[in-house]
């Protein structure tokens, strides 16, 4: 006997919850270094004790763009700039859930940092000491 697809109750035990997607965009910010070389934001969660692009959740009836704007701005306390889309992640969050996050390469229209609820640290880094900063 196999399993029982999900958000149906069987004969055998009590009703597994359906899976759904969690939905989330951020952004990427970059800007050229004096060198010329890419630098990118990484944010730092005291909350999740992790560093990560700005990302979030999306409201209800908001668009991906909007999010990842809307995310940055929050995280950041910077205004970021809608560039090319980047490629989704996908991954199971630290609540068992699957989420999907839309990125976009953002850069910086104005606005500065100050440390909030969900951030209290911003770093800009070259792209290998991003990588092997982020969680």
């Amino acid at each position: 006997m196999g399993p029982r697809p999900a958000g149906r109750a069987g004969p055998a035990g009590p009703r597994v919850p359906q899976l759904t997607e969690v939905r989330a965009a951020g952004g990427v910010l970059w800007r050229r270094a004096g060198d010329g070389s890419i630098e990118v934001a990484v944010v730092h969660r005291p909350s999740h004790r992790d560093w990560s692009f700005p990302k979030g959740k999306l409201d209800p009836g908001e668009t991906d763009e909007a999010c990842a704007l809307r995310e940055v701005l929050e995280e950041t306390g910077l205004a970021g700039e809608l560039g090319d889309p980047l490629p989704d992640t996908t991954y199971v969050d630290r609540h068992g859930r699957h989420k999907r996050v839309r990125w976009w390469a953002m850069t910086v229209a104005g606005g500065e940092f100050a440390p909030n609820d969900e951030v209290d640290e911003v770093r800009w880094l070259g792209i290998e000491a991003a990588r092997a900063l982020l969680s």
